[in-house]
């Protein structure tokens, strides 16, 4: 399901509406991306399994199979690289949905291709850094370990209590962060910030994904042990 990014990076663009898709197909390829295009999930899905994306961008409202049924089947079959959603601006429960699935980020429509190529770019930035760590290219660093929880730079892993967690690369990038700074408290921009390393734009998704890690590394999720709410300022692992 991964391996080292060769050569050009390889993004998936789903989207129904002809005009938009083949608007973004050229913007990518101006931008050196090899790009290749489908009409709804369905037919995304057929090309995921042909060639190996490092990155997909994929519209929620789509005929024959929506944007978050196509992400739900690419995450139950492992894929792990970046979700780009494309919504309108009355989606927002699709949005939220979306994140809650494994989607990494989310455009809002009508938007811009600088603001589309930004995320693309940073996201393309953070998972080549995550493959390399895997590989064992990348710098080798420390096994962080708060509680039960454990967190391994070299191998890009994480455990609680001895059982390993799967997370997204967004959601260990979080977790790295805050366990790196165990007592810290981060605001939901500040985190924006730090892992996608531009301003903050839209912060609702450190909220989704903080969600979705309490989920999977807290045996109450509404009484956490590891990852808190410090109400009205941010988030924090504790030291123990």
């Amino acid at each position: 399901m991964r391996g080292k990014m060769e050569g050009k990076y390889r993004i998936l663009v789903v989207e129904d509406d002809k005009e938009i898709r083949e608007g973004i197909v050229i913007y990518l390829k101006n931008q050196g991306y090899e790009v290749f295009q489908a009409a709804n999930g369905a037919e995304g899905l057929e090309l995921i399994g042909k060639t190996e994306l490092h990155l997909a961008i994929v519209d929620i409202m789509m005929p024959v199979m929506d944007g978050v049924a196509m992400l739900m089947k690419l995450r139950e079959r492992e894929y792990e690289f970046p979700v780009i959603m494309l919504s309108a601006k009355s989606e927002e429960v699709d949005k939220i949905m979306g994140l809650n699935m494994g989607a990494d980020d989310y455009v809002t429509k009508p938007f811009t291709p600088l603001e589309l190529l930004a995320r693309v770019n940073s996201h393309l930035r953070r998972y080549s850094r995550y493959l390399a760590a895997l590989d064992g290219d990348g710098p080798k660093d420390h096994i962080y370990t708060i509680g039960g929880l454990e967190l391994n730079e070299d191998t890009v892993e994480v455990s609680v209590d001895g059982e390993p967690v799967r997370l997204t690369p967004m959601e260990f990038k979080i977790v790295q962060l805050l366990i790196k700074n165990p007592g810290r408290v981060f605001s939901a921009d500040e985190i924006y910030e730090r892992i996608w390393n531009e301003k903050a734009v839209n912060t609702d998704t450190i909220m989704v994904h903080v969600r979705n890690i309490r989920e999977k590394i807290e045996l109450d999720p509404k009484n956490p042990k590891y990852l808190k709410v410090v109400w009205g300022v941010g988030y924090k692992i504790d030291r123990q």
